[in-house]
């Protein structure tokens, strides 16, 4: 109704006219009160329409206000609005419904509901097919990339990064990189690690001397392709080129999630780089308090969790550990197996060896079965390091004390 009248240039004043109140009129418009078939038939006439177009425009014109006003301005209630603003929508502005959700898949994988996310993602794809926009569909394919890998789905998350990248070839640099962005890591994860550094490469090249934060993101990947081929030197190189061209007022976000990543490159390194590693959680945790999502937190915890260990501090490690909440999905595929590593590691280290050995052997099973060879690969080196360090452990405990040098 809104959409009619402001489509026609006319204020609520002239719509109402002398039949009902501009205050009843505003009550149809918000969907407070619902009009009676009388009104509907006064405002028809009103505005030159037949009842069955003034009803048919109903849903998409809703649609349209509901994303006007939740992409206008932060609202708590944004996910649920534009979910039942879907949920009446009759299709018939197919552009319109793919931009509503967009928004709410994107708000759902926020919130770290990815299956729903993914769900929503399902039916925009086919919508972008639908539409046949090359911009849409490269879009759509890299966000389905991104979700499917969090889900731990390497191979379909590599097949739509394949299919972004292929179809990204003649759009813009932004889609390009975008595509690039989702197609390294799952090359990385799944072992294809020369591919992965060619696609890296070819990404710092594209976004170098770009305005923006891409060249930034640029950095963080390929330092990340560097850490899992073993180049422990160059990787730390890249990731502080990387934190030290984005400054915090550039995009705060990003500048915390670098760090976060930062720290979590650190203690994958062999030997972990401890005092790297807390400098970047000692430095990210003010701003995590101010704007960090719940998702955030458990990164963060899981972080501290891995770090206590390396440090030797193995009961604050295994009560960090406890306070990881991975039971509601909001962590990725990826975290949620490393966490389950390090409390296998913890029983190793506090004397339930066949408990911890049978549980790390099950996590790496666990990530060949998902395909993430690079997890699977953690999984094993962190049982046999583990076992290593225990031993050692035991060897200097049963060992007799030194000699003082007086007789016995």
């Amino acid at each position: 109704m809104r959409a009619l009248r402001l489509g026609r240039g006319l204020s609520q004043a002239a719509l109402a006219g002398d039949y009902i109140s501009t205050g009843y009129l505003s009550r149809l418009e918000s969907g407070a009160r619902q009009p009676t078939p009388r009104v509907v038939a006064y405002l028809a006439e009103r505005l030159g329409v037949d009842e069955a177009a003034f009803l048919s425009q109903a849903t998409s014109a809703t649609l349209a206000i509901v994303l006007a006003s939740v992409t206008s301005g932060v609202q708590p209630d944004s996910a649920e609005r534009v979910a039942e603003a879907l949920r009446l929508d009759d299709g018939r502005a197919p552009e319109l419904r793919w931009q509503a959700l967009w928004l709410l898949a994107g708000l759902r994988s926020d919130e770290g509901a990815h299956e729903a996310a993914y769900a929503l993602l399902t039916e925009l794809l086919a919508l972008a097919e639908e539409l046949d926009v090359p911009e849409l569909l490269v879009r759509t394919c890299t966000r389905m990339s991104r979700c499917l890998r969090v889900l731990g789905d390497i191979v379909k998350a590599r097949e739509y990064a394949e299919r972004a990248v292929k179809l990204s070839t003649s759009l813009a640099l932004p889609d390009r990189a975008a595509a690039l962005h989702v197609l390294i890591p799952t090359e990385a994860e799944a072992g294809r690690l020369s591919e992965a550094r060619r696609h890296a490469d070819l990404l710092c090249a594209l976004t170098e001397g770009t305005p923006g934060t891409a060249y930034v993101e640029a950095l963080w990947a390929s330092a990340t392709v560097s850490m899992r081929q073993g180049d422990y030197r160059a990787s730390q190189e890249m990731l502080e080129q990387a934190l030290r061209l984005l400054a915090s007022h550039e995009d705060l976000k990003l500048w915390m999630r670098l760090r976060l990543a930062a720290a979590s490159l650190y203690l994958q390194s062999t030997p972990a780089q401890v005092a790297e590693a807390r400098a970047r959680l000692d430095e990210v945790a003010p701003v995590l308090r101010m704007i960090g999502s719940e998702l955030h937190q458990q990164e963060m915890l899981s972080l501290q969790a891995h770090l206590a260990f390396e440090e030797g501090r193995f009961a604050e490690a295994q009560d960090l550990a406890g306070r990881v909440d991975d039971s509601d999905g909001r962590l990725s595929f990826r975290d949620r197996l490393r966490i389950e590593v390090l409390r296998g590691r913890l029983s190793i280290v506090e004397g339930d060896t066949e408990a911890g050995i049978a549980h790390l052997q099950r996590l790496a099973h666990n990530a060949t079965a998902a395909h993430n060879l690079e997890l699977a690969a953690e999984a094993w080196r962190s049982l046999a390091e583990t076992l290593s360090a225990s031993a050692r452990l035991r060897g200097m405990s049963a060992r007799p004390p030194a000699s003082s040098g007086k007789d016995g």
